[in-house]
């Protein structure tokens, strides 16, 4: 495949993001008088919006700065390492890809009655100044003794329909990786998502899923990329895998589970006989700094995906609600 078709392939996917993460994407949760739970959250609003604001304040100050020192002290997880390169690439291009916005105000705020840690708090912002789509936060505290950390990101599709969750001054209840009652437990639905985003329509678990803007934007770009590698003799293989241990699940009010989840994956591209894989955006080229080509090259993504998972009894399929996808290491192989 040619670079220039490579490169073509990748803007491609990251115009189709953008605009297929645009203002009128997700329907926020409509809040609910009822729960189950007969424990009170220990978080308030007004403490959410302190805990929030304190942690954007160090974001933005590493945006301004283009300097990730102090940045673990309020990120943590993929929002960290996916924030980390957003920088890196920002040092080298000169400025912040408009996708890093996250707005200071919110929508919907999920506050969890659990006592026990580590201890979650889903938030829905407003959408950015440029109208791009709402961002579903996840902050995270890991002991009693810690602060709240950022610890994910998603943008939300455009149309996505979140689940219910209750008011926060009654809270919803955390779930784990293993929950049941649910067409899959949260564990089993992102490593069949993640089959899904490496198989596309050919994976067994396709039809368990909803269609959406991420696995049907990646599903176009493969086939792109694809056409063009063949055309050169060339070949290219994605593989994604669910990262052990890096996910968060909130109960709704519905039965189903809102599951944020960390899935990595690697694209490997190697070039016809001859040719020299090269990187295929900005991006990757700034991660990619003076190395040297080969005939191939493999890019490493982090990839956060948020899934509703409804209830068993429902008899519906799994929906990917939000997304974000970055490359975080760009290698000569």
């Amino acid at each position: 495949m040619s670079t220039w078709t490579t490169k073509i392939a990748a803007a491609g996917l990251a115009v189709m993001m953008m605009a297929g993460l645009a203002a009128c994407e997700g329907q926020v949760p409509v809040a609910q008088p009822e729960t189950s739970s007969t424990q009170t959250p220990d978080l308030t609003k007004a403490q959410e919006k302190r805990i929030r604001q304190n942690i954007l304040t160090v974001v933005d100050k590493a945006n301004d700065d283009k300097n990730t020192d102090g940045l673990d002290q309020r990120m943590s997880g993929p929002a960290l390492e996916i924030r980390t390169s957003e920088i890196n690439i920002a040092k080298v291009t000169g400025k912040l890809d408009a996708k890093t916005a996250i707005p200071t105000d919110m929508t919907q705020t999920v506050v969890p009655t659990d006592s026990g840690w580590p201890r979650l708090v889903y938030t829905i912002t407003t959408t950015t100044e440029d109208q791009q789509s709402k961002r579903l936060l996840v902050l995270r505290q890991d002991s009693a003794r810690s602060n709240y950390k950022l610890w994910g990101v998603a943008r939300l599709f455009q149309g996505a329909k979140l689940p219910k969750f209750a008011i926060p001054d009654l809270g919803a209840e955390m779930g784990n990786e293993n929950d049941k009652g649910l067409v899959a437990t949260p564990k089993e639905a992102v490593r069949r998502y993640a089959d899904v985003l490496q198989n596309g329509a050919s994976s067994q678990y396709a039809s368990g899923f909803s269609d959406d803007f991420f696995r049907d934007s990646l599903g176009d770009l493969t086939k792109t990329v694809e056409e063009g590698m063949k055309r050169n003799n060339g070949t290219q293989q994605q593989v994604f895998t669910p990262a052990n241990d890096a996910i968060s699940v909130m109960r709704s009010s519905d039965g189903g589970d809102l599951v944020v989840a960390r899935i990595d994956s690697q694209w490997t591209r190697a070039a016809g006989e001859g040719r020299e894989s090269q990187p295929a955006s900005d991006a990757e080229k700034a991660l990619f700094g003076n190395g040297k080509p080969t005939s191939t090259m493999r890019v490493t993504y982090v990839n956060v995906v948020a899934l509703y998972i409804p209830p068993a009894k429902d008899k519906q399929p799994i929906t990917a609600v939000g997304a974000e996808w970055q490359p975080v290491k760009v290698e000569a192989v």
